[in-house]
């Protein structure tokens, strides 16, 4: 899989914020939820959208030819400032979306897709508003390859597939509670190398729509405390393990188990965001099979298990934070692929102490794995 041309973000979205602490006191409170706390108030949105597919490599050059049009619902809940983080990033929205796209091909045919997002302003008044959009979710695809049937479709093999979302919205006020929409996106879809093949799909496009806000202009808290949280400068280790697994090539469709272990030191440097370095290991049992089929009789195996060093941020968001690793091989007896590799992942702590994430690793911009951690802070 390759993402938006060489840079691989990923399978995964840069953000999956929608339970992040919406809770806790709000003078624009729009009702309440389960637990009593008032929620801040709703956009709900309704969009078309046209756009094209970039042919990121000569492989999928015969796909590119049609136009993709599609249309989009979503639900925004405006955050007010009642959790500390909603001010640290200036009140975004926090949302879900259901999307549709129509390839115009019956090769690629059409996808459904529900996804989750944040949605951060750049610049808000009482009647313009400019955002940047980052979500993540889940997509569907009833056409998929097939070597029998449909073997001229290398983007899509698996019909469950990840999206990223990326937008660039102007939101313009046409009557007290009614908006006009204009924005230009980035789409991407694809299995994380779980099944193969995986080049994914990219498609810009163009998105105009309306937008119903039940509270406009927005005003947050009448007073924001200066929360200052108490693990600033102070330092932590996480220990976690990984199970992924992924399809070799496109000929084979057996699965193969990918672990991993990680010890990793960290340091919160300030609100948003932690600093970590760490070492791990890791265990390809398709590399496995893959010399198996290669070697000749009577010839000694090589060590396909693999160490690397690693440096990274986390993003922080209340529990959730946004993970980014780049790490290199220091022990790589089996050369499979280059001498670094890169992470991106979203993590989630459902205690002080207990965590779990989903990353994707990858190498060069293409795909190896989506893992599946969990782990434990100390």
């Amino acid at each position: 899989m390759v993402i938006f041309g060489r840079l691989n973000w990923g399978s995964l979205v840069l953000a999956a914020f929608v339970g992040l602490g919406l809770s806790g006191q709000s003078v624009q409170a729009q009702g309440t939820d389960a637990a009593g706390a008032p929620r801040g108030p709703l956009v709900l949105g309704a969009y078309v959208q046209g756009g094209f597919i970039i042919a990121h490599t000569p492989r999928v050059a015969h796909l590119v030819q049609a136009h993709p049009t599609g249309f989009e619902l979503n639900w925004q809940r405006q955050t007010t400032g009642n959790a500390p983080w909603h001010a640290w990033y200036r009140y975004p929205k926090v949302g879900v979306a259901l999307t549709y796209y129509d390839y115009r091909n019956p090769v690629l045919g059409k996808s459904y897709a529900a996804t989750v997002y944040l949605n951060k302003a750049f610049l808000r008044t009482a009647r313009h508003e400019l955002n940047l959009r980052m979500g993540t979710g889940l997509g569907y695809f009833p056409v998929r390859f097939d070597q029998e049937t449909n073997h001229k479709n290398l983007i899509v093999s698996s019909r469950l597939n990840a999206t990223l979302q990326l937008r660039a919205e102007y939101d313009v006020a046409i009557s007290e509670h009614l908006g006009l929409l204009l924005g230009v996106g980035l789409n991407h879809y694809s299995n994380g190398a779980t099944t193969k093949p995986n080049l994914g799909i990219n498609i810009p496009t163009v998105v105009v729509g309306l937008n119903y806000h039940q509270q406009r202009p927005f005003r947050p808290l009448a007073t924001v405390p200066g929360y200052v949280p108490e693990d600033i400068g102070q330092n932590f280790l996480n220990l976690s393990g990984t199970l992924g697994y992924k399809q070799r090539n496109e000929s084979s469709r057996q699965k193969y188990l990918v672990n991993s272990l990680t010890v990793i030191a960290g340091r919160r440097i300030n609100r948003k965001s932690n600093l970590v370095a760490g070492v791990e290991g890791f265990y390809d049992r398709g590399l496995l099979a893959e010399q198996r089929d290669t070697v000749r009789n009577g010839e000694a195996l090589i060590d396909v298990k693999k160490a690397g060093v690693l440096v990274g941020h986390e993003l922080l968001f209340g529990r959730m934070a946004v993970v980014t690793h780049l790490g290199v091989y220091v022990y790589n007896p089996y050369k499979s692929n280059s001498f670094y590799y890169e992470r991106i992942g979203l993590k989630y702590h459902v205690t002080e102490r207990l965590f779990g994430s989903i990353d994707l690793k990858v190498h060069r911009g293409a795909a190896d794995v989506i893992e599946w951690r969990v782990g434990m802070k100390l």
